[in-house]
């Protein structure tokens, strides 16, 4: 391990147990079921949790995943039109269910807790329309893997910490602060860090005098 990864894995340490005191230390427990969480998860794509939130309830009122299977993307397309690219993500959401539905014979995906982390990222990315961030959210979120969902507000906040060079695409920075945070902390570095760019650290106008890690970050420095 060289020596500026050192300073990072200390920088990071420093990052949680300062963030854990204004935030609360993170406890992980599983937010949705895991055909629920990787299709709200899809439904959050440029879009908000809210907005997301309304599509998915309203696309639940159809019944099951083998239901909504049935339904056409017309239909999907106007039930979820609060998530926004909504004909898009309605086909995106169909063809989902139909890969795992012809791989599994059913829709079903608890058996990617057996997997490794690699393995179960790998068979979810295989699948058209399923990213490293939305593979991630669903493996961190419904199993409790060691993942890093990186959305916009991680990518930001890492970037400013110089935790990540600012070329570092949002798919690279996945892999790249998995190696960095230990398995044990990936959790509260995945919520500590969305809570911070949603509350202090903005993409605009950040909150830097009332930034409690304001001392280690080279935004404020420029």
């Amino acid at each position: 391990m060289t020596e500026k990864n050192k300073e990072i894995i200390s920088k990071i340490k420093n990052i949680i147990t300062n963030l854990s005191k204004v935030y609360g230390p993170p406890i992980w427990k599983p937010r949705l079921k895991p055909m629920d969480e990787l299709i709200f998860t899809v439904l959050t794509q440029n879009t908000s949790d809210l907005n997301a939130e309304k599509a998915f309830l309203k696309l639940k009122t159809l019944g099951s995943w083998e239901e909504i299977l049935k339904t056409s993307d017309l239909k999907i397309a106007k039930l979820i039109k609060s998530g926004g690219m909504s004909n898009i993500k309605s086909k995106r959401i169909l063809g989902i269910l139909q890969e795992i539905k012809k791989r599994e014979n059913k829709l079903d995906i608890s058996f990617l807790s057996k997997l490794s982390l690699d393995d179960a990222r790998r068979w979810l990315t295989s699948i058209e329309g399923i990213g490293p961030k939305t593979a991630s959210v669903l493996l961190s979120f419904s199993f409790n893997m060691p993942a890093i969902p990186v959305d916009t507000h991680i990518h930001r906040v890492s970037k400013r910490l110089n935790l990540i060079t600012k070329k570092t695409s949002a798919e690279d920075a996945h892999y790249i602060l998995e190696k960095l945070v230990e398995d044990k902390n990936k959790y509260s570095f995945h919520v500590l860090l969305i809570n911070h760019g949603r509350k202090k650290c903005f993409a605009r106008n950040p909150k830097c005098d009332e930034c409690s890690i304001n001392k280690i970050c080279n935004y404020k420095k420029l």
